[in-house]
């Protein structure tokens, strides 16, 4: 049974071809990983899926009944309130809520057993739980949703889809807007949630983490491979290998053949056997060699080196409006240093950064460098400040107003942007280009330490490679703030964690700063569970004995009854229960668990008849 098919279908924008005939089916329940180079059409997939815009030929078909769930680029506003606009997103559960003041008594209950079954009580506590894992407090969520900014809005849209708990749900990068403690968060409720998933992320983390299959785009094409990242580059290398080995001995038999007909093609003894070899010759299969995709290179200037240290912060303090956001920073940088900021958004990673970088002043404290220090800052949102209409080329010229073109064409070669997108208008490039730009804005002065905020937001699985291999022959110092837990390890060797309101050196690494945040979380709920009430003692009666051994049963019923029906719903929720193989169980099992439900029902009844015995 598939919940989503593609068949044969053909995409194209602006007379560009981005799929060509690709077919895909995902299953209920299937996670599948949507991967492919900048520009190759993932985006535009999840638009014709989502009905955002028409196809150019094939069909895409969503099984009867199910529901999709899609995160707009619009980020969501208004005065409603977080919590609210969560839990609106279960349509049916506000339409019921909306409908139940005005309904006759007989409506009402039919709409109160349905707010039942659907679990109507329990949603704002699963709408609050899922705010808080993206990030947002308790207080946060009461608030308005026009006082935050658009990431955190787009956040919160993003909680509004997973609330909504689809048959189908569609993700696009959803960890742009999330820090690492989120993405953590994220990565886990993915791996749990029972709908399938198609995600286009190049975050290897988050695809090992809770994808079973995927999908590549490639050529217009797509191929499907089971397991995550890891299992996908494993077989895809194999496949190449393999392929290859097997072109390399059809042109070496290929050769051999031609030799002997050019031989023996005029011989008259042999002239028999030549033409059988040209025959042999026309049916050996076409094979060609898997040649490496073009690798994406980036280059950083190299600057002079500089006396240590580079920089030292002693008992420093930063904020806004005298209003101190970090207090008691004591660190010091050297030329050679790797350092990654973790903490949540909110805790003043980027104010440091600021600090660092010379934008922001010290309160207190003294912040030293040396005269002659150079500092290049990457930070997501300077894409707005980007002039649509201009050119890369414009942009570089006007920040290195001396430099002759061929210094400026040389600047934005040293990140992919070759002649072509160079003289491109900012409004057509791609957000990986996008950044490649902001990249080569940032390092056009050679600068002895590089600030590093999202940078790989947009940029494809090659992009991230090149960043990577660029930072590990960088001489100088890099700070960097990142969602992508690959690059932080790849990247740095010190941590430092920003949280309580200073920056303190982080003693592990990544799989211990997980246990970390786990540990905090688990550690949080327990706070916030509030404390049972102790049990008042009734007064012993004789007449309680009959009545008490009834509860006590029906009570075991209900339990045994309610952990069956878990079995089966489980059962059900598993993609390989619609196999052909398993009908027959499935259907059984079906039967059963409304059978279950009507059991159920009676055996609550009978508890309540015992207890109502027992209280009067």
């Amino acid at each position: 049974m598939s919940l989503l098919t593609i068949e044969s279908l053909t995409l194209r924008i602006a007379g560009r071809t981005l799929l060509d005939a690709a077919s895909l089916s995902i299953a209920p329940g299937q996670r599948v990983g949507l991967l492919g180079r900048n520009g190759t059409g993932k985006s535009t997939l999840l638009r014709a899926i989502a009905g955002e815009i028409e196809p150019d030929g094939g069909k895409i078909r969503l099984a009867n009944g199910a529901r999709l769930g899609w995160v707009r680029q619009e980020a969501p506003s208004g005065a409603t309130t977080l919590l609210d606009f969560v839990l609106a997103a279960d349509t049916e559960r506000a339409t019921l809520l909306a409908a139940l003041p005005t309904a006759s008594p007989h409506d009402a209950a039919d709409m109160h057993e349905r707010l039942r079954v659907i679990g109507a009580d329990a949603a704002p506590g699963r709408a609050a739980t899922i705010l808080a894992g993206l990030g947002f407090s308790h207080a946060a969520q009461s608030r308005a949703l026009s006082e935050f900014s658009g990431g955190w809005r787009m956040r919160v849209a993003l909680a509004a889809v997973l609330f909504s708990a689809p048959d189908l749900l569609l993700l696009d990068e959803p960890t742009n807007h999330l820090d690492l403690e989120a993405t953590i968060w994220l990565e886990s409720y993915l791996a749990r949630v029972p709908g399938a998933c198609l995600i286009v992320s190049h975050d290897r983390h988050l695809l090992d983490a809770c994808v079973t299959a995927i999908a590549h785009l490639d050529r217009g094409k797509i191929a499907l491979t089971p397991g995550g990242y890891e299992a996908f580059m494993r077989i895809r290398t194999e496949r190449a290998l393999q392929q290859n080995r097997m072109a390399e001995r059809i042109a070496a038999r290929r050769a051999d053949m031609q030799r002997f007909v050019d031989r023996f093609r005029a011989s008259a003894t042999k002239a028999r056997q030549a033409q059988a070899r040209l025959k042999a010759l026309a049916k050996l299969p076409d094979i060609e060699t898997v040649e490496d995709e073009h690798q994406a290179v980036f280059t950083f200037p190299e600057p002079e080196p500089l006396p240590p240290p580079l920089l030292v912060l002693d008992n420093a303090s930063v904020g806004y409006d005298a209003t101190p956001v970090l207090t008691r920073l004591s660190q010091r940088l050297d030329l050679d240093d790797r350092v990654a900021l973790l903490g949540a958004n909110g805790n003043g990673k980027s104010t440091l950064a600021k600090l660092i970088a010379g934008r922001l002043t010290p309160m207190h404290g003294r912040v030293t460098r040396p005269g002659k220090l150079r500092v290049g800052f990457f930070a997501q949102h300077q894409e707005d400040d980007l002039v649509l209409t201009e050119t890369p080329f414009d942009h570089m010229q006007r920040a290195l107003p001396q430099a002759a073109p061929a210094a400026v064409r040389a600047q934005l070669a040293r990140f992919g942007l070759d002649a072509n997108r160079a003289l491109t208008q900012v409004a057509r490039l791609s957000g990986g280009e996008k950044a490649r730009l902001l990249l080569a804005l940032a390092t056009r002065d050679a600068p002895h330490l590089l600030i590093l905020d999202e940078p790989t937001n947009h940029l494809d699985m090659d992009a991230r490679d090149a960043l990577v291999r660029a930072l590990a022959n960088f001489p100088g110092a890099v700070l960097l703030i990142s969602h992508d837990a690959a690059l932080v390890e790849a990247v740095a060797d010190r941590l430092w964690l920003v949280a309580d309101g200073t920056a303190k050196p982080f003693d592990g690494d990544m799989d211990e700063y997980r246990a970390w945040l786990l540990d905090r979380a688990r550690a949080d709920r327990a706070e916030a569970k509030p404390e049972k009430p102790k049990p008042q003692p009734k007064p012993r009666k004789p007449d309680l004995a009959a009545p008490r051994r009834a509860a006590r049963a029906a009570e075991t019923r209900l339990e045994a009854l309610t952990a069956e029906k878990s079995r089966l719903e489980t059962w059900l929720a598993d993609p390989a229960a619609y196999t052909s193989a398993n009908t027959a169980k499935t259907q059984a099992t079906t039967t059963r668990l409304a059978h279950l439900i009507q059991e159920i029902e009676a055996a609550e009844h009978a508890w309540l008849e015992a207890e109502s015995a027992l209280s009067e």
